[in-house]
């Protein structure tokens, strides 16, 4: 092999290896050959003819994300900041018109996204655009898609990330807020504070009602004492009017006694003659016959009342 020859075969193997290319998976070549298109290339090892054939460019055919900050106003005059993330891929078989017929996919793409949002969120008022948010987002979905599908882009989804008012308004939008749990809070609180009364109320009522039939018991359970104590004494002679006199006075001085075992009572005597107990078991009689008397009258008049309208109801 002559000298000379070994550099020709070193410069044939240059120029044949620059002829070799490789594409990664979910990319695409464009291959041009003296400036016009040749085909799009997928993955794997290819070869193009050197000098004359070039790789005009690769696009990523992997799902993308563009990240869209829009200011806009709603329809209650709030000025509110959105992210919007726009996700697209390029369509394998609109390779072409995706690298030849847009020259910038993200200007597009923010271009659309602008235009929906300031479309849409003025028609808002700020509450509505929290709550259809999804609204905004299918319509730039929508609108991209159909702009954006004739240049052999696939939008995938659109979705609205965040919603940033000026800080004033959400300040107030929580003052708002706290005022509302607030009411609500005491309201709970009232019904609250409504119930533990009716409940007191209750309570009372009943402790006053067994209250009234215990006493009303021990009332009974005296009397039928000193009825039976009236018997026994009437038994050894003594008429009621003493024996009624007696007990009086009995109870009296039991009165007295008790109140004296009491440390921390305190005791006014008030002065009496020796047959005050007789003369209070005579007021008392006196007092029971009057009262008797004023029923029987009654009830005679409630009798004559009845009887006239009667009379009254038969004569008309």
């Amino acid at each position: 092999m002559t000298p000379l020859l070994i550099p020709i075969i070193f410069l044939a193997f240059i120029i044949l290896s620059s002829g070799l290319f490789t594409v990664k998976q979910q990319t695409a070549a464009v291959l041009e050959r003296l400036g016009k298109f040749q085909g799009v290339k997928g993955p794997g090892l290819h070869f193009k003819i050197p000098i004359i054939d070039r790789v005009r460019g690769r696009l990523n055919l992997k799902t993308q994300q563009l990240d869209v900050n829009v200011e806009t106003k709603t329809f209650d005059d709030v000025f509110v900041r959105m992210k919007v993330s726009v996700q697209y891929l390029v369509l394998a078989d609109s390779v072409y018109d995706a690298f030849y017929r847009l020259e910038n996919p993200h200007d597009q793409i923010t271009s659309y996204v602008f235009d929906v949002v300031r479309a849409e969120v003025p028609k808002m008022k700020l509450d509505d655009v929290f709550v259809k948010k999804d609204d905004v987002a299918n319509a730039i979905k929508n609108e991209l898609q159909d702009a954006m599908n004739d240049y052999g882009y696939e939008i995938v989804r659109a979705l609205v990330t965040d919603i940033d008012p000026d800080p004033q308004v959400k300040e107030a939008m929580n003052r708002i807020n706290a005022a509302e749990r607030e009411k609500i809070a005491a309201e709970y609180e009232g019904e609250a504070e409504r119930i533990r009364i009716v409940a007191k109320a209750k309570a009372e009522a009943e402790s006053k009602r067994l209250q009234g039939q215990g006493i009303a018991d021990q009332r009974r359970e005296i009397a039928k004492g000193l009825e039976e104590s009236v018997e026994v004494l009437n038994n050894v002679g003594i008429n009621s009017q003493e024996a009624s006199a007696l007990i009086v006075v009995t109870q009296h001085y039991d009165t007295l006694q008790s109140m004296g075992e009491n440390t921390n009572s305190n005791l006014i005597l008030m002065p009496n003659s020796p047959n005050a107990g007789s003369e209070m078991l005579t007021e008392m009689t006196t007092s029971f016959i009057a009262s008797q008397q004023i029923g029987e009258a009654m009830k005679e008049k409630n009798k004559q009342l009845k009887t006239q309208k009667r009379i009254d109801k038969l004569d008309s």
